[in-house]
């Protein structure tokens, strides 16, 4: 379970379905939770199943369940009857398992039901860090949910587009006077105009989905301080946001409510911090975000920056860190809503690995392998591997061009210490 837990968020499921594999073989896996807004599914097995599962059919299974439960049952999934094994964990994370129908025959339902409670058991750590992950908010996160909503967004809008101009032109021959059977004028019109409807709405779908009304956002962001407020005796002013403020991006609320809960974290280190207010604003273009105290102003901004950094440069931020002694502290933190503007080699970004992504951030700083394997905590081999597999992935031939995609994307190592 260490293996299946600490490796990158992505492939948690391809880990998982691994270590299950052996007590419970199964053709496809698909873990499903909201909590990640760039890929709420997360599958491995039979390409042909778990490339086509919809979210619709996910959340219909998932609310068969009662929290903390699970069931065998007939259900649809990727457009057709399959017999699952699915558990709905307490954090509201969905597991759903296709078994193999020679294992499903072997079980009576006391087993099948046994079979559930433990698969429940170990899945409960699984959701439980998956919630860790995405509450902390890494910049490896980050940076793989961002691209995958990017992604994702990018697919949308041109499926849309095409098939809004198609069915458009559809609609536009059916209404011409020239055809004369006008009943099936009525009917292709309205089989059209059900098509238009539908697709414009998976539109709205995809940003219930993928996004948090910032009033949300900040109201989520308040029941997470509570328990670190708790037993401070420190008086907490909340600025909110504006109610007609633009929604927020998962992956951007995600990551201010990580780092306005590690700010209060470091103001609290304080002595005699007396008041805090925390404020959010939208400016249309960024999410803003202040944070000042009432304190001795003894608040150590070189650790607090460092702290911050990563989540701060991969979502391309800023961050202003003022302390004065006898007076009290101010952050104040600027988050863009979008993504940068697309580059060309954006799509050979993603197909990184987090590993890789650390070790392109040290080459586009011009360092030599063993420099990168003594920072990295890795030996030379390995770096070199990971090098020539970077060349590779990005279609280059030497280091300079491999650091000059870095560069161009604005990928920087983390902080040390």
């Amino acid at each position: 379970m260490r293996e299946v837990l600490t490796g990158p968020l992505p492939d948690i499921a391809v880990r998982f379905s691994r270590y299950l594999s052996h007590l419970w073989p199964h053709d496809a896996l698909i873990i499903f939770t909201r909590e990640c807004t760039g890929r709420p599914r997360k599958v491995s097995g039979n390409r042909e199943l778990v490339d086509r599962v919809t979210i619709d059919e996910l959340d219909t299974i998932k609310q068969t369940l009662s929290l903390g439960t699970g069931s065998e049952s007939l259900s649809t999934l990727a457009g057709r009857s399959h017999l699952l094994w699915a558990v709905r964990d307490s954090s509201d994370t969905l597991l759903v398992l296709v078994p193999r129908s020679n294992k499903v025959g072997a079980l009576d339902s006391g087993d099948v039901e046994a079979t559930l409670g433990e698969i429940a058991a170990v899945f409960g750590l699984v959701a439980t860090s998956i919630q860790q992950q995405v509450a902390q908010a890494s910049p490896d996160y980050l940076a793989e949910s961002r691209a995958a909503s990017s992604e994702r967004a990018r697919t949308i809008a041109e499926l849309t587009e095409l098939h809004e101009a198609t069915l458009s032109s559809i609609l536009g021959t059916l209404r011409s006077n020239d055809l004369d059977d006008r009943r099936a004028r009525i009917t292709a019109s309205e089989t059209a105009s059900a098509a238009l409807i539908t697709l414009r709405s998976a539109g709205d779908a995809d940003r219930v989905l993928s996004e948090e009304a910032v009033t949300t956002a900040f109201a989520r962001l308040q029941g997470e301080l509570r328990p670190l407020l708790r037993h401070q005796d420190v008086v907490v002013d909340y600025a909110d946001p504006p109610a007609d403020g633009r929604p927020l991006p998962g992956e951007v609320a995600a990551a201010a409510r990580a780092m306005v809960r590690a700010i209060v974290l470091a103001f609290c280190a304080q002595p005699e911090l007396r008041r805090l207010r925390i404020a959010w604003d939208c400016d249309g273009e960024n999410v803003l975000i202040e944070l000042r105290d009432q304190g001795p102003g003894s608040l150590d901004s070189t650790a607090l920056a460092r702290q911050l950094s990563g989540r701060v440069n991969t979502l391309r931020g800023g961050i202003a860190i003022e302390s004065i002694r006898g007076w009290g502290s101010r952050v104040a933190l600027t988050i863009p809503l979008d993504p940068p503007a697309a580059r060309l080699d954006e799509h050979l970004l993603a197909t990184l690995n987090p590993r890789e992504l650390e070790v392109l951030a040290h080459l586009s700083t011009g360092k030599r392998n063993r420099t990168i394997a003594e920072e990295l905590g890795i030996s030379q081999s390995t770096i070199k591997f990971h090098v020539a597999s970077l060349f590779k992935k990005l279609d280059v031939v030497n280091r300079g061009e491999a650091g000059a995609v870095g560069i161009r994307a604005g990928i920087v190592p983390a902080p040390q210490g």
